[in-house]
């Protein structure tokens, strides 16, 4: 009865042990159940959430490219500043042979790039009509010296008879001959002495008509003036040549095609920095990769304007001893007017390169007063000046930039010129940024 009466059933006890949540929470066990999946399936979704927004904020950040400075080291070395000229190349001494007569042309003996000799033959034109005229002048000549020999033996017979009645009015005391007769023989000889002075002068006139037309005669046959090559010959035989107010050219030819000049156009702003002596090599599309050298000779003082641009013609002596070079061939000359010897360069990008931050703040200081300084400066402290020479450059000094003030001197184009007390060769200079991924 005690233990009926004083104690629980035990499956009544066990229930209300398993059941003790429930009991305290007043809630029957079917909802107790709903709420704890739901709390699970709120955590779980949180998580998931937390998970995706981890993945993409990591696949940002990856993709964020991130500023990597690109450098050059600073050299010491020897610097050459030029002057870039085109031009065209010619022989030293290039000569036109024409004709100074009118003709037909029977003979062509040279053609192109035929090597001639002083004096040789070129062509001749037709003489029969100047052998003509030569035996005409001939005769000429010939009738004046008879005409001479006439009148010299006019001069001869007056001059006796004038004599003779001079000797006679002498001895007779005047008495006689009549002065009449005296005077007419005085003047008898007078005209036979200025009618062989004329013979002579036609003599001469005929004698300079003469070699005229033998003059003529070489002339016909076209000697070359000076020892080279034939270039070029524009005539053929049988062609009429028609010298009437310039001598027409027949041949054009090089005196000597082993040195050779380079004519080139320099612009006027740089004019002033070539000098004759100066040293320059050029390039010929004919043999690319190579250069040949030359020399500068003349500088000219007369300018030329074409399209508003003003050159000036540079003269550069070229020696041409394997005769590669042509004349006419078109050159690309690079003019060495400055030279720098163990001097300290820098690419020409390092002068012009400006680190992003320095943007940044250059920006936000034209606002505020409050904006950071940069970096320091190397070489001592900024001081304002209106040296056009004093640039800056950036060097990469523990992962920084930092800037330098320096003199910028002479430049080749691809390098420049710096000096400063502070620089050291082998400084990292930075030339750029580039972006990389993290």
């Amino acid at each position: 009865m005690d233990d009926v009466a004083g104690r629980k059933p035990p499956e009544v006890r066990q229930g209300a042990e398993t059941g003790s949540v429930e009991a305290l929470l007043g809630t029957p066990p079917s909802a107790a159940t709903t709420g704890r999946w739901k709390r699970w399936v709120i955590l779980g979704a949180l998580a998931l959430v937390a998970v995706v927004a981890g993945f993409l904020v990591l696949k940002q950040l990856q993709a964020t490219p991130k500023s990597v400075y690109t450098t050059a080291p600073l050299q010491r070395g020897d610097l050459a500043v030029t002057v870039s000229a085109t031009g065209a190349l010619e022989p030293v001494n290039q000569v036109q042979v024409g004709s100074e007569l009118s003709g037909t042309v029977e003979q062509v003996l040279v053609d192109d790039n035929s090597r001639v000799a002083k004096g040789q033959i070129l062509a001749t034109l037709d003489t029969s009509r100047l052998i003509d005229q030569t035996r005409v002048q001939e005769g000429v000549v010939q009738s004046a010296r008879a005409n001479l020999a006439l009148a010299e033996a006019t001069v001869r017979e007056t001059g006796l008879r004038r004599g003779r009645l001079h000797k006679l009015y002498g001895i007779s005391s005047g008495a006689y001959p009549a002065r009449a007769d005296i005077d007419a023989a005085d003047a008898a000889y007078a005209r036979a002495v200025a009618g062989a002075g004329s013979a002579r002068a036609a003599i001469s006139q005929a004698t300079a008509n003469l070699n005229s037309s033998r003059t003529s005669l070489t002339k016909a046959v076209i000697r070359s003036p000076v020892s080279g090559v034939v270039l070029s010959r524009s005539v053929e035989p049988g062609q009429t040549v028609a010298a009437s107010l310039q001598a027409p050219v027949l041949f054009t030819l090089a005196e000597d095609m082993t040195r050779m000049e380079l004519h080139v156009d320099i612009d006027e702003a740089d004019v002033a920095k070539v000098k004759e002596g100066a040293e320059a090599v050029f390039t010929v599309d004919a043999f690319p990769g190579r250069t040949f050298r030359a020399t500068v000779t003349r500088v000219g003082l007369g300018s030329t304007t074409k399209d508003g641009v003003v050159t000036y013609t540079g003269v550069l002596a070229v020696d041409n001893s394997d005769l590669s070079l042509r004349p006419g061939m078109t050159a690309t000359a690079e003019i060495t007017s400055e030279r720098r010897t163990a001097v300290l360069t820098v690419p020409n990008a390092a002068l012009s390169f400006r680190p992003p931050e320095a943007s940044e703040s250059r920006s936000q200081s034209s606002g505020s007063p409050l904006t950071p300084r940069m970096p320091r400066m190397g070489g001592g402290p900024t001081r304002r000046s209106n040296d056009s020479s004093l640039q800056q450059i950036w060097v990469l000094e523990s992962g920084k930039p930092v800037r330098y003030r320096v003199r910028a001197g002479a430049t080749d184009g691809e390098r420049t010129e710096v000096s400063d007390r502070s620089l050291r060769v082998g400084m990292a200079v930075i030339t750029g940024t580039e972006s990389r991924k993290r």
